[in-house]
Parts: C-alpha cells; structure tokens; sequence
C-alpha cells in the first residue's frame, strides 16, 4: 500500500524559509519520480517540481532558483527547500508520485505573510 505523508508547513513571514518533508511508504524515491504540487484557495492544483529516479529536478517557473527538491533515499523522503517565500506561494503542498495510478498525500498548509 502506497503511503505519502507531506509536513512541515506553517506560518512564516515573505523572505522566509521552510523546508516540506514527503515520506513515502510502500514505494522507493529511489525508483520513481517524485513530485510537489500546490493548490491555493480557488486555485487548481498546479505543478511545484519533481525529481526523476536518475535525479533530474525541474521546476516551475514560479518558484525556480528559490525551491529546491531533494530526497534521502535512506529515509524514503522527499523534501522541499524553499527559501525567499512569497505570499504567493501560500497554498496546501501535496506529494504526488504516478506508478499505476496518482497517488497523493494528505498536504501542508504553507501561508506566508507579508
């Protein structure tokens, strides 16, 4: 059974930083391609960044050179840097990964104020 559990969200302040946990069960990071997305209130749930099972990370527009995803492959975590948040960039964060269908974790809420 596939499991993802996202934390480590809050309240922080525009320029802050937080760093999002995924921990998966029942699948390796290592072995699939992980994925971020977020939806904001009214929003539909739009892409973030993933990383390849080779490593490759991509990046929406939106947050590229301010979020970084990595994954610990020993924890069977991914993680979310973000660093120079925005108040755009409040929204529920959800860990994403596709193998015979989407599974998603439960989110974290991410605010950021100005």
């Amino acid at each position: 059974q596939v499991q993802l559990v996202e934390s480590g969200g809050g309240l922080v302040q525009a320029g802050g930083s937080l760093r999002l946990s995924c921990a998966a069960s029942g699948i390796s990071v290592r072995f699939n391609a992980m994925n971020w997305y977020r939806q904001a209130p009214g929003n539909q749930r739009e892409f973030v960044a993933t990383i390849s099972s080779g490593g490759d990370t991509y990046y929406a527009d939106s947050v590229k050179g301010r979020f970084t995803i990595s994954r610990d492959n020993a924890k069977n975590t991914v993680y979310l840097q973000m660093n120079s948040l925005k108040p755009e960039d409040t929204a529920v964060y959800y860990c994403r990964v596709l193998i015979s269908r989407q599974y998603w974790g439960q989110g974290t809420q991410v605010t950021v104020s100005s």
